[in-house]
C-alpha cells in the first residue's frame, strides 16, 4: 500500500509509523484507519523490527480522534460507524512487538484511545489528554471505556468520559495514562532510549507477555463490537448529529432539545 495519511519508517530495528495529517490534528478518517492497519501489520511481523513508534506529524497533535470534516451520520471508509476502527484498535494489541506512543500535543477522543491501547506511553510536558466523545454525539463503548476503567480505575474513568475534562500530562501521569513525562526536547531522545532497552530483550518473551497481557482483556472486543453497532445506529440520530454540527459550527451543542 502507498501511504497518503501517515508516514512509515523502519530504521535500527525500530519501526515509526506518524499520522501525517497535521493540518486536521492528526484526525484520522476511514483511508487513515486503512494505511494504519498496513503500516501495523507490516511492522508487526517484520522478524528486523523488534520495537514500534506510533506518534502524530507536528507539535500540535497526537491524534484528535475521527475527523469530524468526514462524519455525517456515518463516516466515510468501511465498517460498523464508517471507520474499521476495531481492526485499527486490535492490531495494536495483536502485533507481537511493544508498541510505545510517542505524544506531543493532544491526544484526545479516539487519540486518546490509541494512545490507551499501547504498550507503553511516553509524554512530553505540552501533552493534554482527554475525551471529547459526549460532547460531539458519539463514544468508545469497548477500549475506550472498559479497557480504560482497567487502567486507571472505574471512578476516574467515569470521570474522563462524563465531564470530557482536559488533563495535563502530569496529571495524566498520576492517573495512569502513560509512563513517563519528560521535556518536549527530550522527547525523543527518551523515546529512542526506551527503543534501545527493548531491543535489548528477548522478542520472542516479550510477544508472549504481549498475548499474556491482552488475554486478559480480550473478552473487550466482544463488548467493542456489539457496542458499535449501538453507535452506528445513535449516529443516525438527530441527538448525534447535533454534536457535529455544533463542532462544526464551533458553538456549544444543544443535545436535550433532540432527546426523547
Amino acid at each position: 500500500m502507498s501511504y497518503e495519511d501517515i508516514l512509515y519508517d523502519e530504521t535500527d530495528g525500530v519501526a515509526t509509523i506518524t499520522i501525517n495529517r497535521p493540518d486536521k490534528m492528526n484526525a484520522f478518517r476511514g483511508q487513515t484507519c486503512e494505511e494504519l492497519i498496513d503500516a501495523f501489520a507490516r511492522a508487526g511481523w517484520n522478524k528486523e523490527i523488534g520495537v514500534i513508534v506510533f506518534t502524530g506529524a507536528g507539535n500540535r497533535a497526537f491524534c484528535t480522534g475521527g475527523d469530524q470534516s468526514a462524519h455525517e451520520g456515518h463516516y466515510d471508509g468501511r465498517g460498523i460507524i464508517g471507520l474499521p476502527l476495531e481492526e485499527m484498535q486490535s492490531i495494536i494489541r495483536d502485533v507481537p512487538k511493544p508498541v510505545i506512543a510517542r505524544v506531543q500535543g493532544y491526544a484526545i477522543g479516539g487519540g486518546h484511545v490509541l494512545a490507551l491501547l499501547c504498550d507503553l506511553t511516553i509524554a512530553s510536558e505540552a501533552a493534554v489528554f482527554g475525551q471529547v466523545g459526549p460532547k460531539v454525539g458519539s463514544v468508545d463503548p469497548g477500549f475506550g471505556t472498559a479497557y480504560m476503567a482497567r487502567c486507571i480505575g472505574e471512578k476516574k474513568a467515569r470521570e474522563v468520559w462524563y465531564l470530557c475534562r482536559r488533563y495535563k500530562a502530569q496529571q495524566a501521569l498520576e492517573m495512569g495514562l502513560c509512563n513517563v513525562v519528560v521535556p518536549d526536547d527530550r522527547l525523543d531522545e527518551e523515546v529512542a532510549a526506551w527503543c534501545a532497552e527493548i531491543l535489548e530483550k528477548s522478542p520472542t518473551a516479550l510477544a508472549i507477555a504481549k498475548r499474556s497481557f491482552n488475554a486478559d482483556t480480550a473478552s473487550i472486543a466482544g463488548i467493542s463490537a456489539m457496542g458499535l453497532h449501538h453507535v452506528s445506529q445513535y449516529y443516525h440520530t438527530e441527538e448525534s448529529k447535533e454534536g457535529v454540527r455544533a463542532f462544526i459550527e464551533k458553538r456549544k451543542p444543544e443535545f436535550r432539545k433532540y432527546y426523547r
